[in-house]
């Protein structure tokens, strides 16, 4: 359509046995979906509507996403979820945070959307991704909470997500154009440079002793967290010591630093020195950080770079999936074997062999593993590892399609 403040994309085909999220972002806008719903009935419903391709065009507008979707005797419901617009402000501080880290830029212009990009846009106040409550149901059939109308349609739409991550940006209210000719207004190069802070002149402090002027306010913490100088100069380098590194664990350091001043629960998100090796090491593609890193964590290279898809699939959480393997019982046990029960038609449901938090299916290069919060992963087979392929999800089956999917493709 030529008006960028909405777009409409055709209806897709049937997906039987396909996982409806393979992207992170894709997978975390149906959390939001299924941790809201009241009636988990529904959102089944939903998901299988959906599959059977009962979704019909997308609109995508402004905190908005409307489609019509047939029930199965073919009736058909106007479904819309509505998602909150960011403010200008928040446009302006996620605009601002964006230029300021050229790879930020171009994952989006390859429709991409990093773990990183998110969560710099959450240190600077700006929330992307939807969470639990924020996707807002509005369905003819009179249901007041989420029903299999406006399910289906979250469902699609995650698969719209997959392709282009500009679809959440247009429903946070700024369509592609906009957005780029912003990002461009913003590299221009500034008329001058922000006047100096003033501070305490050292001398006066020291020949004063005991009795000092007051300490200027402290500054208010800057949006973004600041750029360490370049090592690149002509001197070279005292041996054992690495200017690339130096520069990135500088780089990494100043974010991390910004990340605690700016969030009060950020202290209690401690990584172990294993975890946070992985998560510098998500940060770079320099080869000689790499090996640092590995070395550092106890990890060849090979093991780091499936702990590398591991975190990029879910962060820690996916990562403790992907290392630990622990005994599932008692009252967990008897739950997830309910999920297991109600999760497939019993036509359809397959073969499971389990061993500990793994379910593998008889005969194939398929799994799913639980995670301690009770969300299931995607794994499939690969040289003879278990590798992830793809986030989490509250539904074994939509992991165990997830998986098979990513057999296919691979």
């Amino acid at each position: 359509m030529s008006d960028e403040s909405e777009r409409t994309f055709a209806a897709f085909p049937p997906a039987h046995g396909r996982g409806f999220a393979q992207s992170w972002w894709g997978q975390a806008w149906l959390k939001a979906l299924e941790d809201a719903a009241l009636d988990t009935a529904q959102v089944k419903t939903g998901r299988r509507l959906a599959r059977a391709g009962a979704v019909g065009a997308v609109s995508v507008r402004p905190g908005r996403i409307t489609a019509v979707v047939q029930d199965r005797d073919r009736t058909p419901h106007r479904a819309d979820v509505l998602l909150e617009q960011l403010s200008d402000d928040q446009w302006d501080r996620f605009l601002d945070m964006t230029v300021e880290r050229a790879g930020h830029v171009a994952a989006l212009l390859d429709r991409d959307m990093p773990p990183h990009l998110v969560e710099d846009a959450a240190a600077a106040g700006v929330e992307l991704l939807p969470g639990m409550g924020d996707l807002e149901p509005e369905c003819d059939c009179g249901a007041w909470d989420h029903c299999g109308h406006t399910a289906a349609l979250c469902y699609q739409v995650a698969r719209l997500l997959d392709e282009d991550p500009f679809v959440l940006l247009l429903m946070r209210g700024r369509g592609e154009r906009a957005l780029l000719e912003a990002l461009q207004d913003r590299t221009a190069v500034p008329d001058e440079a922000p006047a100096h802070q003033e501070g305490v002149d050292a001398a006066e402090a020291y020949a004063a002793g005991d009795i000092l002027p007051p300490l200027p306010a402290p500054p208010e913490l800057p949006e973004e967290p600041g750029l360490p100088p370049s090592l690149d100069t002509e001197t070279p380098a005292p041996c054992g010591v690495d200017p690339a590194a130096l520069e990135f664990l500088a780089a990494r350091t100043a974010a991390q630093a910004h990340r605690l001043l700016s969030e009060q629960d950020a202290f209690d998100d401690e990584l172990t020195l294993a975890q946070d090796a992985v998560r510098l090491a998500s940060g770079t593609q320099e080869t000689a950080v790499l090996e640092r890193l590995s070395e550092g964590s106890g990890r060849t290279m090979e093991e780091l770079a499936l702990a590398l898809r591991a975190w990029r699939s879910g962060g820690v959480a996916a990562l403790e999936v992907l290392e630990e393997e622990w005994t599932v019982e008692g009252e967990t046990l008897a739950r997830v074997r309910a999920a297991l029960e109600s999760a497939w038609d019993e036509e359809e449901r397959p073969s499971l062999r389990a061993r500990g938090n793994w379910w593998t299916v008889v005969g194939s290069s398929s799994q799913v593993r639980l995670g301690r919060d009770g969300r299931w992963w995607p794994y499939r087979k690969e040289r003879g590892r278990w590798v992830p392929a793809g986030g989490a999800v509250q539904d074994p089956a939509t992991a165990l399609a997830a998986a098979q999917e990513a057999l296919e493709i691979g």
